[in-house]
Parts: structure tokens; sequence; C-alpha cells
């Protein structure tokens, strides 16, 4: 069973929706949504979770590209909204045209690679297999450091489980809004 809603920022705080995942066919659908629930172009924080198996924050601000993580990319890839975020992280054969590419480990140039560092993977390994041939790491997956500016660090998000999107709205103060769309 999945739970998934839109958090989007106002001057006034944060606004939550229910996102119907039955419209979502692909991330470029989710994204749409995230879209249209901005208010002025402002942030838009998409929050999905599995059971507790796994959690996905998209965020969206305005027409910049849109930023992933997801906490267990390994659980995530074996279910179907979570497969379009890891497919989409790890850089599958389907293009999407909207889409650039990400910086998936959240460093800048120079910094040490910590999702590498966080997941075991190593660089020259990478290099060394064909493309699609990726396997997908069994922990966390994509920008860590999405949600920083919004008070959840990444060292936290990186090591959230349980009731996670709960944790997250705690930090960006919108506990209320979340459960009224639970």
């Amino acid at each position: 069973m999945y739970f998934a809603a839109l958090l989007a920022r106002t001057e006034d705080g944060w606004e939550a929706s229910d996102m119907e995942l039955d419209d979502v066919e692909s991330l470029s659908d989710l994204i749409d949504l995230a879209r249209a629930a901005a208010v002025d172009d402002d942030t838009v924080v998409a929050l999905i979770e599995q059971e507790d198996a796994w959690f996905g924050v998209v965020r969206v601000d305005g027409e910049e590209d849109p930023r992933y993580f997801v906490s267990n990319a390994s659980a995530a890839s074996r279910s179907s909204y979570g497969s379009m975020l890891t497919e989409e992280l790890l850089g599958s054969d389907e293009e999407d045209d909207e889409l650039d590419e990400l910086d998936l480990d959240g460093t800048e140039d120079g910094e040490e690679d910590t999702i590498a560092a966080f997941t075991g993977a190593d660089d020259e390994e990478d290099d060394e297999e064909p493309a699609g041939a990726e396997p997908v790491p069994a922990g966390p997956l994509g920008d860590p450091r999405l949600l920083d500016d919004l008070g959840v660090g990444h060292k936290k998000l990186m090591t959230l489980d349980g009731d996670a999107l709960s944790e997250i709205a705690e930090s960006l103060g919108a506990t209320e809004v979340l459960e009224a769309v639970r």
C-alpha cells in the first residue's frame, strides 16, 4: 500500500494535498502534478512511501530540474512507483526530455562521494559495467541534500526509517497539514 502527498510551500507555511497515484503513469506525470500544486512557483515536495519498506522525496522548485531521493533503492525498484524514481536516478535507457543529468550523489566538485561511501559503491566498478547493467543499491540513492535548506539535513534523511514522512513533515513544520491528508 502506498501513501503519497504533495507539500506546497506558501508564504503562510505549507499546504498539503493527497496525490492520486492512479493518475501517475510516469515520472513526468508526477512532476506535472507537483508543478500544478505550486503556489507562485515556490517549492513543492512530493512524498511517497510504501508500507515502511521505502520512501521517496521529489523536490520541484519552479521550472528548475527536479531533485530526487529514495531511502532504499533496491526495495523501491521492486514497486511500480519506486521503480520510476530508481530508473531515473540510475539513468535508465529511456530518457525523459524534461529531465537532464542529475547530481545523484549530492556532492560538489572535489567533495567526497558520500553516497558511494555510504552504500559501499566504488566508482571504478561503475565504469567497468555496461550501460543499463548498474546494480540497484540496497540503500539510499539520489540527492540527500535536497531538503537541507528546509530543515531536514542530509545525514538525517539518509538514516530515516519507519514513519519517515512524519519525521520529514515535522522538520518542515508541516505535520498538521500532512496528517490532515493521511
